[in-house]
């Protein structure tokens, strides 16, 4: 692959991952969404849905990694390092991208995000919307919050790494399947606790782009928190990948 079609196809995939991903989040969110309040279920299915679309369609021009953690964990166990920089370069562009996307989907929804009457003389607050772009711990506690990525990281990458060991999957096209619902196993299992980013460009990008976008009463973007769903993911991923490296 060169690397023209690495940066692609990860800019590519991973807009589409972030677009389902944050989409499914306003949309459970935000005031005036159909969906709203609809749950944590629809949210992992959401997450994993946008896992099935990102990485089936840039599986053909980079493999669909989508994931700094995933990238680093192949690195480790494989010593190849060249490419490394280019997929996390593509993977950080297309969440930022994926964010915008699906800011530009719920803009209505975003630009009512006011305080609204209510019954009896009292305000409906505006909704925060960084949990529609990123990761907020129910508990904010750093080590905490730091095992609990880097061991939801350690049950994606693991696996991912030995599915390719299994003869035949990644042939018959299942393999990006079987890694959708894992993604939305962690999310159902594993989530709770922080919102389970696994994946720093996942967290970082959108980020990012909450903090630039001109979103009404956004608050904060959380920048004290945000070194954690960066470094634990890629902890877990390199983890991951001397696991497999010294056990398969």
């Amino acid at each position: 692959m060169s690397n023209g079609d690495i940066f692609v196809g990860e800019v590519i995939g991973t807009a589409i991952l972030i677009l389902f991903g944050a989409g499914v989040c306003a949309a459970v969110t935000l005031r005036y969404s159909k969906a709203r309040a609809s749950g944590w279920i629809v949210i992992a299915f959401g997450w994993g849905f946008g896992v099935l679309a990102g990485a089936y369609t840039a599986a053909p021009l980079s493999g669909g990694q989508l994931n700094p953690a995933v990238t680093l964990g192949i690195a480790v166990d494989t010593g190849t390092w060249g490419k490394v920089w280019i997929y996390i370069l593509g993977q950080l562009v297309g969440a930022m991208l994926g964010a915008v996307l699906a800011y530009l989907v719920y803009l209505a929804q975003f630009q009512a995000n006011v305080r609204q009457p209510g019954a009896e003389g009292t305000d409906e607050e505006p909704t925060p919307t960084l949990g529609i772009f990123s990761t907020i711990p129910e508990i904010r506690k750093p080590v905490a919050n730091l095992i609990t990525e880097i061991i939801a990281t350690i049950a994606l990458v693991l696996p991912i790494l030995a599915f390719g060991l299994t003869e035949g999957l990644g042939e018959s096209g299942t393999l990006v399947l079987i890694v959708s619902l894992l993604v939305v196993g962690i999310g159902l299992s594993l989530g709770g606790p922080t919102g389970y980013a696994i994946n720093p460009a996942r967290d970082l990008g959108p980020r990012l782009v909450h903090a630039l976008l001109p979103i009404p009463n956004k608050g904060t973007s959380d920048w004290g928190y945000a070194w954690i769903p960066v470094v634990g993911p890629l902890v877990g991923g390199a983890l991951a990948g001397l696991i497999y490296n010294v056990a398969f």
